[in-house]
């Protein structure tokens, strides 16, 4: 007997086809223009939205007291100003992740500022916190925020708030603090960005005496918040980062995003942008990345929430990163590169190497990489 087909399966099998020409036209555009298109065309309800396939049991998961259908998300940058987070959750990801945002409005830095690699899988972006402001991101969260209930939204999964400083008249210790109370009633969980490498200064706030003094004066400032992590630079020295890890765990930090753009350029970069100045991500900086993670998840012990990004193309890519530590995953210059289908792509990879380990659900496989 003949399997039927769904509506749903009919149309996501067309929207499959059809996508790749589409975004083969927003190619011929310049990154930045392809990139606020998308974002309209979400808003819009032109980039599918229906979510068609629910997600198997198999991939849903629990991590800083939230649940996760599945461990794919969006990271920031983005829906830098959460103008589209039903939409994206409508896609099929697993958690959103908004922002970075600062605490007054900046136009970032000078165009052109987002360069495709497109023979190496990456992007280069010296984007440098282009936002609306703290506020204007508020009060689109509220839109979609039931907070007489508990911090949920018409998203129906975790949405978190990435913030970070402006690159004029920032003062760390008082611009975190004051973010984090504004956001709090909003977020599922908070991240502090001290990893861009687009905004000057902003890493040396990664030094764990400094890093110290910040989320002291959060836990003074804002003591009672939802989870809280922060975003770390793939460029840190093992030194460096065991330390990091040291004050992270005594400083009422939930977890750690690892990790953010990089501004090492591999020997075996093609594309013609490789030299330009910003942070690189995607394919490039997948093993850089997971190393990294798979450092942490030592040093911590299980004592923190990891969540795995960088170079993520596939599922056995997520899969790399939840059996080298990681809770969950984000991606982003995949998405920006083959556009929504991807999500349904990797989820059902992942469904299929979850069948082949004999695992019921994927937490099962965490850290099984690290002995």
């Amino acid at each position: 007997m003949q399997k039927k087909i769904s509506l749903s399966q009919f149309e996501e099998s067309v929207f499959s086809v059809i996508y790749p020409y589409l975004m083969k036209g927003v190619r011929l555009f310049n990154p930045e223009f392809g990139h606020n298109l998308a974002l309209v065309s979400l808003r819009l309800g032109l980039c599918g939205g229906k979510n068609p396939w629910q997600d198997d049991p198999s991939l849903s998961l629990q991590a800083m007291g939230l649940k996760f259908p599945n461990p794919v998300g969006i990271a920031a940058g983005f829906d830098k100003n959460a103008l589209a987070v039903t939409a994206l959750a409508r896609l099929g990801f697993g958690s959103i992740e908004v922002g970075t945002v600062t605490p007054k409005p900046q136009p970032g830095n000078p165009k052109p500022r987002l360069f495709r690699l497109m023979k190496d899988g990456a992007v280069i972006n010296r984007m440098g916190f282009n936002n609306n402001g703290i506020q204007r991101l508020c009060a689109q969260l509220a839109k979609i925020s039931n907070v007489g209930n508990g911090v949920k939204t018409q998203a129906n999964v975790p949405v978190g708030v990435n913030i970070g400083i402006n690159k004029i008249g920032a003062c760390p210790e008082r611009d975190y603090p004051l973010q984090i109370g504004l956001v709090s009633r909003y977020a599922d969980y908070i991240v502090l960005n001290f990893s861009s490498p687009n905004t000057p200064g902003l890493r040396d706030l990664q030094q764990p005496q400094r890093m110290e003094i910040i989320l002291q004066s959060i836990q003074q400032l804002q003591p009672n918040h939802p989870p809280l992590l922060v975003k770390l630079s793939p460029d840190l020295l093992d030194a460096e980062l065991e330390a990091i890890v040291e004050v992270v765990m005594n400083n009422h930090v939930t977890g750690l995003i690892l990790t953010n753009t990089t501004v090492s350029r591999p020997d075996n970069l093609q594309s013609d942008f490789r030299y330009e100045p910003g942070g690189l991500s995607g394919r490039p900086l997948r093993q850089k990345s997971t190393e990294m993670l798979a450092k942490v998840a030592k040093l911590s012990q299980g004592k923190l929430t990891l969540i795995g990004s960088g170079g993520i193309e596939n599922g056995a890519d997520v899969l790399e990163k939840i059996m080298h530590g990681a809770d969950f995953t984000q991606l982003y210059t995949v998405f920006a590169y083959e556009g929504p289908p991807v999500i349904s792509r990797i989820k059902r990879e992942l469904v299929t190497l979850l069948k082949q380990y004999q695992v019921r659900t994927i937490s099962e496989l965490k850290g099984v990489a690290l002995s």
